[in-house]
């Protein structure tokens, strides 16, 4: 009876240890899914900024290259030469031409502020478009802030360190942890484990040397076949 109870105990370890580790390989997995899909609606919503900025500067350009009214046509110098009966009073042609002047020169004053206002607005956009690009993504500051290291950060010093230096994105630590993760699963970042906390370094630097426990553990979580 004994001999028959030791293979049956050392089948169950085996299969509780591929179990276990089945399950670690999930959540990293849905870790590194929800990374990418936080990145992705970070890169919709910079698209969709960007798509109203250039409908406005459309918009803009548009009105800018409307057609202007014809300004009225001079009169010709055969109908200036033509003299006017003697009966007539030879000021009126001069008054007809004053009036039409003022009129030509009113007309262009109103055009002048639209497309004024059409160049503001051009340059107000282009300001805002170029504002907007250059605003870097958390997966591009998580792995710059890693590249500035020399050694490991956790996800909750990472965190805090991008919390201070932007304070406007209101970053959170469990959005870092999963950025981190997808990171390390695109082979960008290195995943350490010292104890029972998780340290990050960025892909070009050395991970530190794994102590005696860490070796340990990862004899008795790795399932012999």
């Amino acid at each position: 009876m004994p001999q028959n109870t030791f293979p049956s105990t050392e089948l169950t370890s085996q299969y509780t240890a591929q179990v276990a580790s089945d399950l670690e390989r999930n959540a990293k997995e849905q870790q590194r899914i929800e990374a990418e899909i936080a990145a992705l609606q970070e890169q919709l919503l910079a698209l969709q900024h960007d798509h109203s900025v250039l409908v406005n500067m459309q918009k803009a350009l548009s009105a800018t290259d409307a057609p202007t009214e014809a300004a009225p046509a001079a009169p010709s110098p055969e109908d200036a030469a033509v003299p006017s009966p003697r009966h007539e009073t030879p000021a009126k042609p001069a008054t007809g031409k004053r009036s039409r002047t003022k009129k030509a020169g009113t007309e262009q004053d109103s055009k002048s502020p639209k497309k004024t206002a059409a160049k503001s607005a051009t340059k107000t956009a282009t300001k805002t478009a170029a504002a907007k690009t250059a605003k870097p993504t958390l997966v591009e500051l998580i792995r710059g802030h890693l590249t500035e290291q020399t050694e490991p950060r956790s996800a909750a010093e990472v965190a805090t360190a991008l919390g201070q230096t932007h304070p406007e994105r209101n970053i959170k630590t469990t959005v870092v942890r999963t950025t981190l993760e997808g990171l390390v699963a695109k082979s960008q970042a290195q995943r350490a484990k010292q104890g029972s906390s998780v340290f990050y370094t960025a892909a070009d630097t050395p991970a530190p040397p794994k102590t005696a426990t860490d070796e340990a553990q990862t004899d008795q979580s790795t399932p012999q076949r």
